[in-house]
C-alpha cells in the first residue's frame, strides 16, 4: 500500500492557505487529536476559489471535524483492535481525522485518500501536529482498497455517484479479506441495508453545516 501522489506546485501554496485560515483545535468527541480547523464554511469556501482561481473548487471538508470522522475516530481510539499492526485506507479523508486515528491507534500503515489539494494540505499537516505517520493520495476508488487490511469511509455518503463508487469499492475490498468501518449521522446515500451498527456517538459539531450542536452518529461495517 503505497501513496502515488505527484509533486504539485500549488502544494506550498495549499499548505500556507491552510495555515492562514484555520487554527489548531482538540477535536470535540475525540480531544487527545487536534486539528487545524476553520471557523465559516462560506468564507472559507470563496476564499478557496479565489485562491486558486478556480470556480469549481469543493467544499472545505477538511476545515471541519465532521460528524462520522469524528465518531470512526473515538471508536478506533477505544478499540484499537481493529486497526493494530494493519494497514489502514481512509477514503475522502477531509482533514485526515479517521486517518490520523487509526495511526494513534497503532496502525501499521496509513493511506489516506482525497482529491481537493487543501484537504491533503491539510491531511500533512495535521498529522504533523499529532505526530504520526500518514501518507495521502488521489482517487483510489476504482480499486479494491490498495491492499489495506482495513478502509475506513467516514462522512463520504452525502451525493451519489460517490456513494456508488465508494460502495462498489468497499465490496471489493471486503471480498478479498478487508475489514470495512464507516462513520455516518445518516446522509441521504448511506447504503444502511448492507451495513451493521458497530457503536453510536452524540457528536458535537458545527451547528452552521448541521443545523443541529449534537448529532447521533453510527459506526458501522459492512455485511
Amino acid at each position: 500500500m503505497t501513496a502515488e501522489r505527484t509533486a504539485s506546485p500549488r502544494a506550498a501554496q495549499a499548505a500556507e492557505f491552510v495555515l492562514a485560515n484555520s487554527m489548531l483545535r482538540p477535536v470535540p468527541l475525540v480531544p487527545e487529536i487536534r486539528l487545524h480547523l476553520g471557523d465559516d464554511a462560506f468564507s472559507l469556501w470563496e476564499a478557496a476559489e479565489r485562491e486558486l482561481g478556480a470556480p469549481e473548487q469543493p467544499p472545505p471538508f477538511w476545515a471541519f471535524a465532521w460528524p462520522g470522522g469524528q465518531a470512526l475516530a473515538r471508536y478506533l481510539l477505544d478499540h484499537p483492535d481493529r486497526v493494530a499492526g494493519r494497514a489502514v485506507l481512509d477514503l475522502g479523508s477531509g482533514s485526515g481525522l479517521a486517518a490520523i486515528a487509526a495511526a494513534m491507534a497503532g496502525a501499521s500503515a496509513i493511506l489516506a485518500s482525497e482529491l481537493d489539494p487543501f484537504a491533503s494540505a491539510a491531511i500533512e499537516l495535521n498529522a504533523a501536529a499529532n505526530r504520526v505517520p500518514v501518507a495521502v493520495t488521489g482517487d483510489v476508488l476504482d480499486g479494491a482498497g490498495e491492499d489495506a487490511a482495513v478502509v475506513l469511509a467516514a462522512d463520504i455518503w452525502y451525493e451519489r455517484g460517490l456513494a456508488d463508487r465508494a460502495l462498489a469499492l468497499l465490496r471489493r475490498a471486503r471480498a478479498r479479506g478487508a475489514d470495512v468501518l464507516a462513520g455516518d449521522v445518516g446522509r441521504a446515500f448511506l447504503p444502511r441495508s448492507v451495513l451493521r451498527e458497530l457503536a453510536a456517538y452524540d457528536v458535537p459539531v458545527v451547528a452552521q453545516l448541521e443545523d443541529a450542536a449534537v448529532k447521533r452518529v453510527l459506526v458501522l461495517t459492512l455485511r
